[in-house]
C-alpha cells in the first residue's frame, strides 16, 4: 500500500507533517510516491545532510527569488530550505517566502509537503509555545509518533520536551510512558491537536510499529471502546505503519452501518422488518449489531414503514432516514443513505433488514480487513458463495450514487475488485422471503440454542 493511496492524498497536496518517530523519513517516502517535479521545504529547520534526501537543493532568502523558478524548474524532488545557520542546519523559509512558493506550486499544481517541527530524531515529543509552525493553507496535516517510546522512562532519551509531555498526560517523570498516556498527549488540544487549521484534513501516524503487539496497541488506541476515548473522535484517520519497513499495517477511518429498510415485504405478506427475533424486532436486532461493532454513525433507510420503524429503534443512537422513492427500488434507498454520511466517512457498510444471522464479529472483520488493505469492496464469502453485508469504500461512493432502478451496490462487483472475507456461518446465505422461510430460521437458532447449552 502506498502513503499517498493510505493518506488519501491529492494529486497536488499542501500536506504538513509534525511531531516525531520518523516524520522526516515519512515525509520524503511520500514525496517520491509522487512524479516529479515535488516541492519539499521546512518552517523550521532541517540538518545539512538532509538535503541528500531530495534530486536538488535551492536555497530561497527572499519571496522574489521563487519567481526566477519559473524559468527552470527541474523535474526532480526539490528541497527549499533558507540558509545554513552555521550549527549545521539550514533555517526554514519564512512566511512570506513560502505564501510565494505556496502560489508557484498552485499554478503549476504541483504538491507541497512540509516539514513544520522538529524534535531531535526523538520518537516522541510534545510541542513548545511557539509550534508547530503551520502555515494557514495546509489542507492535511498528520501528526507523527513512535510506537518504539512505549514502555520506556519519561525522560530527555525518548521525549523531546518530557516536562511538557508530563504535563500533557499526567506521568511523572521517569515513570514508564504507556499508551494510554500517548493518547492523552495527541488528543490534547495542547499537544498533538495544537495549532491545526480548523479547514485541514488530521492524520494520526502510529509509527515504528513494527511488532504485532505495537500494531495491537496501536489500534486499540484508535479505536473507541468502552471507558476509553479513541483517536478518531479527534482525527480523520489513523495510520499504523513502520516506515522502516516501508509497510503500512493499518488504516482506521469512521466506518458508517446503512441499513436498508424501506421496501414493503409484498411478497412476505407482513413487515419482514418487525418480525420478533430473540426477543425484540428483527430491525432492531441488526441496527444493535451495527452499534455493537462500533459502526457510526448507523443510518436506517425507511419507506413503506417508517413511522413504525422509529418506534422499533426507540433509543438507539442511530438515524433514521424517510426514502419517498422506495418504490423505485432499491437504488434509491442506497442514494438516500449515501447522502446522510459525514465527509470524513472512510467506508460504509450496507446491511438489509431481514438478516438475523448477521453479527458484529462479522461486521468488525470486515471493517478490519478494509483498514488492512484498502479495499475499494469488501464482502464474505460463504461456502463459496458471496454474501451480505458488503462494504464499500468512499472512492466507490459516486458510482454508487449513480445507481438506477432496483439494483443494489452488487452491481459494482464489475467495476471494482473485491476483497473476499473467508466465513463459515452458512446461516448468513438464508433469504427471508415466506413465512416458511421465518419458521426455518426460527428452528434454526433453536436448535443452535440447544447445542449451545
Amino acid at each position: 500500500m502506498r502513503w499517498i493511496d493510505a493518506l488519501r492524498l491529492s494529486s497536488a497536496p499542501r500536506l504538513a507533517l509534525v511531531g516525531a518517530g520518523g516524520k522526516t523519513t515519512i515525509l520524503f517516502q511520500i514525496a517520491r510516491e509522487y512524479p516529479p517535479p515535488v516541492l519539499v521545504t521546512t518552517t523550521t529547520h532541517f540538518a545539512e545532510t538532509q538535503t541528500a534526501l531530495g534530486d536538488v537543493h535551492i536555497i530561497l532568502d527572499h519571496p522574489q527569488n521563487v519567481g526566477s523558478l519559473a524559468a527552470d524548474m527541474p523535474s526532480a524532488l526539490i528541497v527549499f530550505s533558507g540558509r545554513p545557520d552555521g550549527q549545521g542546519r539550514l533555517t526554514g523559509l519564512d512566511a512570506e517566502t513560502l505564501a510565494e512558493l505556496r502560489r508557484f506550486a498552485d499554478e503549476r499544481a504541483v504538491p507541497l509537503l512540509i516539514e513544520a517541527d522538529g524534535a531531535r530524531q526523538l520518537p516522541l515529543k510534545a510541542p513548545a509555545e511557539h509550534e508547530p509552525a503551520l502555515p494557514p493553507f495546509v489542507d492535511t496535516v498528520i501528526v507523527v509518533a513512535g510506537l518504539s517510546a512505549l514502555g520506556k522512562p519519561l525522560s530527555p532519551e525518548w521525549v523531546h520536551r518530557p516536562e511538557r509531555f508530563a504535563q500533557l498526560t499526567g506521568l511523572g517523570i521517569g515513570e514508564p510512558i504507556t499508551s494510554e498516556a500517548l493518547g492523552r498527549a495527541l488528543l490534547h488540544p495542547q499537544g498533538g491537536l495544537r495549532a491545526i487549521p480548523p479547514a485541514a484534513r488530521r492524520i494520526c501516524l502510529l509509527n515504528q510499529a513494527e511488532t504485532l503487539e505495537l500494531q495491537a496497541q496501536a489500534q486499540a488506541l484508535a479505536l473507541q471502546v468502552p471507558g476509553k476515548t479513541g483517536l478518531l473522535t479527534s482525527y480523520h484517520a489513523v495510520v499504523i505503519a513502520s516506515a522502516q519497513q516501508r509497510r503500512i499495517a493499518a488504516v482506521h477511518e469512521p466506518a458508517a452501518g446503512v441499513i436498508l429498510a424501506a421496501g414493503g415485504a409484498l411478497r412476505f405478506g407482513q413487515p419482514k422488518q418487525f418480525l420478533p427475533w430473540r426477543g425484540e424486532p428483527l430491525l432492531r436486532h441488526i441496527a444493535r449489531q451495527a452499534l455493537q461493532a462500533g459502526l457510526r454513525p448507523v443510518i436506517v433507510v425507511g419507506g413503506a414503514y417508517s413511522e413504525q420503524m422509529r418506534q422499533a429503534l426507540f433509543e438507539l443512537d442511530v438515524f433514521l432516514v424517510h426514502n419517498p422513492d422506495w418504490e423505485q427500488g432499491q437504488s434509491t434507498s442506497v442514494i438516500a443513505g449515501l447522502r446522510q454520511l459525514p465527509a470524513e466517512t472512510g467506508s460504509a457498510l450496507f446491511l438489509l433488514a431481514d438478516q438475523p444471522f448477521v453479527q458484529a464479529g462479522l461486521l468488525r472483520r470486515l471493517v478490519e480487513m478494509h483498514a488492512e488493505t484498502m479495499a475499494p469492496i469488501v464482502a464474505p464469502l460463504v461456502a463459496g458463495q458471496r454474501a451480505t453485508p458488503v462494504l464499500f469504500d468512499r472512492r466507490t461512493f459516486g458510482d454508487l450514487m449513480q445507481l438506477e432502478g432496483d439494483v443494489g451496490g452488487r452491481a459494482l462487483f464489475s467495476r471494482f475488485p473485491v476483497t473476499w472475507l473467508p466465513w463459515h456461518d452458512q446461516r448468513l446465505l438464508l433469504d427471508l422471503d415466506t413465512p416458511e422461510d421465518y419458521q426455518r430460521l426460527l428452528e434454526l437458532d433453536d436448535s443452535a440454542s440447544d447445542v449451545a447449552k
